[in-house]
């Protein structure tokens, strides 16, 4: 077997163009070993398997440096630097992550990334600081699975283009993103794919780039020649591949939006493994909002580049028609896009996960919050049950998004009350509102749900007890029931509250509680550190009452292990009950 010889790139540059062949095999054969057995992203790193081992056939790694966009196409790229073994090894998986990593290999990883539309930006600040000191090295970007649609893709470029000296930027046009293509970028690619490179009308060289295209974007010998006549040129160069999305592997590329990412699979029938999924909140909420689509045609809702978070898939979307926008990776772009449409008048729905929220702060206090239009923002996957990769946490979003001024940030317990809130965020006309769709176990509601949230910041008390109030915020107040059951077995009949609102206090509430209990701790699945807790702690600062504030530390977790994660943060039911009872026995 090649691949478990190779332990950098410099061990290929003396293989001929059979064993190159054989090589690529291998590194598909490794790929589809890991994603079967663990998942992960499959048809990006299918597809880019040769052009990853031209690029180390050719250029000179380290000393060369290389910058993966989103970087989940880095698979090839990890097996050529010395970490096979993450992939044809079953018992040293977890060694690896799926993500460009300088933990990993600071040799050959540049940066830690898992975001969109960030390798040309990053790449200039390479760019640069060779030229300044006075450093010969090549800098090469790559670029691909629809990044280019990203803001930050377009600063980069014009970047690039100015400084004027040695970059190459590699962009690999896979006609697809996660989904299909959106924006009007992605025609000028498709007239380019058509022409063979040649159409006259060419917005890389319209920005001052040398250009070169490869049809043959999964031949390496094609590949080798095309990057070997633009290496070392002193120019901003790019260089377009066409390229298949999960090329090699039939399932991949019949299917290609399903198998971009993908959970464990059988890799001879294609079939998913047992996986224990329940119900999941954003796949009923995407439900509800394909029906609510019927009976309100002011509604649209709006995706960036990830309609399947809330169940858009192909049938839906093209269901869905003209209330359904895709805007590609440009979150930016959909909440201000959100914004232009409540205020002239439509119903605009914006859904993606937590983590890619991030990108959009300056939009949503700028052009939504500023300016007080009514559109709804659902936040997927904001929880410690999300997505755990290093660069993929979404529970930061609290802090980030409830002291924002202007913003209502809703958290429902159950899927009942999320239903009820979303309808009444669509419908109202006062408030921007986000809300924290809930993850994890699914929860139902027992009782009728309030169906109008209007009046703000008036939290819901569930169980009324003395001595301890506990508050249980979205997807932990099924947490705070559990406690307490448990605390009323040590004979503590404790207060439970449903707070609902993240962005603001019940004072009135609040301040009965000093009447007769001594202790109100808070309970939050998110980032303790700025947190919904650390409000109710500040509320009663200057008084007697006691405050304990449960969430989880601010720190970057890398692929933890959820269970691990609530005892290392003491949130564990038994944890918080013993918690709890130290502090009232004092």
């Amino acid at each position: 077997m090649l691949l478990e010889n190779i332990k950098s790139p410099a061990d290929i540059k003396s293989m001929t163009a059979e064993q190159l062949r054989l090589l690529a095999a291998e590194i598909r054969g490794g790929i589809l070993k890991r994603d079967s057995m663990i998942g992960g992203h499959v048809g990006p790193n299918l597809g880019f398997v040769e052009a990853t081992i031209a690029l180390h056939y050719v250029f000179n790694m380290p000393e060369d440096r290389i910058v993966f966009d989103v970087s989940h196409l880095i698979y090839p790229h990890k097996m050529l630097t010395g970490r096979a073994y993450g992939f044809i090894d079953s018992t040293r998986m977890a060694e690896v992550s799926g993500y460009s990593s300088p933990a990993e290999s600071p040799e050959y990883d540049c940066f830690e990334i898992g975001h969109t539309s960030t390798s040309v930006a990053l790449a200039t600040g390479l760019q640069k600081a060779r030229d300044i000191l006075g450093g010969k090295e090549n800098v090469v970007a790559v670029i691909g699975d629809g990044s280019l649609s990203g803001g930050e893709a377009f600063e980069g470029l014009d970047m690039a283009a100015e400084l004027g000296t040695n970059i190459i930027i590699v962009v690999n046009d896979n006609e697809m993103s996660i989904a299909e293509n959106h924006g009007g970028l992605y025609r000028n690619l498709q007239l380019l794919r058509e022409t063979k490179g040649n159409a006259e009308l060419n917005i890389f060289k319209a920005m001052g780039f040398d250009y070169k295209y490869v049809e043959q974007g999964n031949n390496i010998e094609a590949l080798i020649e095309a990057f070997a006549s633009v290496k070392d040129t002193p120019h901003p160069t790019v260089v377009h591949l066409h390229t298949e999305k999960g090329h090699g592997w039939q399932p991949a590329v019949d299917n290609k939006e399903k198998w971009h990412w993908n959970m464990p699979f059988d890799v001879e029938t294609g079939e998913l493994k047992p996986c224990g999924g329940g119900e999941s909140a954003a796949q009923i909420l995407g439900g509800w909002l394909r029906e609510e689509m019927k009976r309100d045609e002011k509604l649209v809702c709006i995706a960036a580049a990830v309609p399947a978070s809330i169940g858009f898939g192909p049938e839906e979307r093209r269901e869905a028609g003209a209330q359904h926008v895709d805007v590609g990776i440009a979150e930016e772009e959909a909440v201000a896009m959100a914004s232009g449409m409540a205020r002239r008048g439509a119903h605009p729905v914006f859904s993606t996960y937590a983590t890619f929220l991030q990108r959009t702060y300056d939009q949503i206090a700028q052009d939504l919050c500023v300016n007080g239009n009514p559109a709804v923002i659902n936040v997927v996957g904001a929880s410690i049950f999300g997505m755990n990769d290093f660069t993929h946490i979404c529970f930061f979003d609290i802090p980030m998004l409830s002291h924002i001024p202007n913003l209502v940030y809703l958290a429902p317990a159950t899927v009942e009350e999320m239903i009820a809130m979303e309808k009444w965020a669509i419908q109202q006309d006062k408030y921007s509102v986000a809300l924290r769709v809930p993850e994890g176990e699914v929860h139902h509601s027992t009782e009728p749900c309030d169906t109008d949230y209007s009046e703000l910041n008036r939290y819901k008390v569930v169980r009324r007890g003395s001595g301890v109030a506990l508050i249980g915020l979205g997807n932990f107040f099924a947490k705070a029931e559990r406690v307490a059951d448990a605390l009323k077995e040590c004979g503590i009949d404790a207060t439970v509250i449903n707070p609902r609102y993240i962005s603001g206090t019940d004072e009135e509430l609040l301040e009965s509680l000093k009447a007769d209990h001594q202790l109100v701790v808070t309970l939050e699945d998110g980032c303790v550190d700025g947190g919904f807790g650390e409000r109710i702690s500040r509320f009663y600062g200057p008084s007697d009452m006691k405050t304990m504030n449960f969430g989880v530390e601010k720190a970057l977790y890398d692929r933890y292990d959820v269970q691990q994660l609530m005892r290392d943060n003491k949130l564990t039911d038994e944890q918080i009950v013993e918690e709890i009872r130290s502090v009232m026995n004092k």
